[in-house]
């Protein structure tokens, strides 16, 4: 395992190729070994450009962390800080899902960091956002008022980052169950959808003025967590935003997740290496 000090934290990550730096973020929280991630990384290292892929606190071996406006938000100041501590800036910052959105966020935090920015599955709409609050965290909100954080740890949604990094038990049970709920409590509050908000953690204002070269892939009419209207109220909202049909069938994300739930499938990722030749062509054009 590779990993680095970043913000306090050990943060897990791998990098591949040589050239123009690249990062990729998953969705969910689903670390770096999801299917898909290494494979996407790989094929545009052969483009000639040099990829990370990384644990985001909270998933895979990195460490967890419950600070910050939003989870979000917080792993986006680590993502920028990676990046300056691995020497991969300016890079293309992309991801999907949960990843499309600390990518944007990255880079309307730290603008000088971002060269480009690439984004698939973004999540909207009222039913997608108001899911993703209570998805992240009703569950430990829940068992940490009811329990304390003992019972925390025992969350199935938790096992892996306790299993691939051990010393994450305690800082868990290191966490005062009051500011632990209330953490979670404010993180969940940002998913509240607002008017002046299409994407939780950025105002539309600020969106507005965010003048990186941006590609933004239409999300698909069935998709009920990416709404289509959201992809293109974003490529819309952002300035230097260009708005592009993904490279799989209108149905991908209801396949890959239905596959998942059944117990069924690769993963939800594993279309995205097909990303890879749009990505590189695209990069040409605004990196020169």
């Amino acid at each position: 395992m590779t990993t680095a000090k970043v913000k306090g934290l050990s943060i897990s990550y791998e990098i591949f190729g040589e050239g123009q730096p690249w990062a990729i973020t998953p969705g969910g929280r689903f670390g770096k070994d999801s299917p898909g991630i290494r494979e996407l990384a790989k094929a545009l290292a052969e483009h000639g450009n040099r990829v990370l892929i990384w644990d985001r606190p909270n998933t895979g071996e990195s460490d967890v962390c419950f600070e910050g406006n939003s989870e979000s938000a917080m792993q986006a100041d680590v993502l920028a800080s990676l990046l300056a501590e691995l020497d991969m800036t300016p890079a293309v910052i992309a991801g999907g899902s949960g990843g499309a959105r600390v990518s944007l966020l990255t880079a309307a935090q730290h603008r000088e960091i971002a060269a480009g920015l690439a984004m698939w599955w973004i999540s909207g709409g009222v039913y997608g956002l108001m899911t993703l609050g209570t998805h992240y965290c009703s569950g430990s909100i829940s068992a940490a008022w009811k329990q304390g954080m003992e019972a925390v740890v025992a969350l199935p949604e938790w096992a892996e980052v306790l299993e691939r990094n051990p010393s994450n038990k305690q800082r868990f049970l290191d966490q005062d169950p009051k500011e632990f709920v209330a953490a979670l409590e404010r993180w969940m509050a940002v998913y509240c959808p607002r008017g002046d908000e299409l994407i939780p953690g950025l105002p539309d204002a600020d969106a507005r003025l965010l003048d990186v070269p941006t590609l933004v892939f239409r999300s698909g009419t069935t998709d009920l967590s990416h709404r289509r209207e959201t992809s293109e109220q974003l490529a819309a909202l952002l300035p230097a935003a260009q708005l592009v049909e993904p490279p799989w069938s209108d149905n991908e994300w209801n396949e890959r997740s239905s596959a998942r739930a059944g117990g069924q499938g690769e993963g939800l990722f594993v279309g995205w290496p097909t990303l890879a030749p749009i990505l590189a062509d695209w990069a040409d054009t605004i990196l020169v």
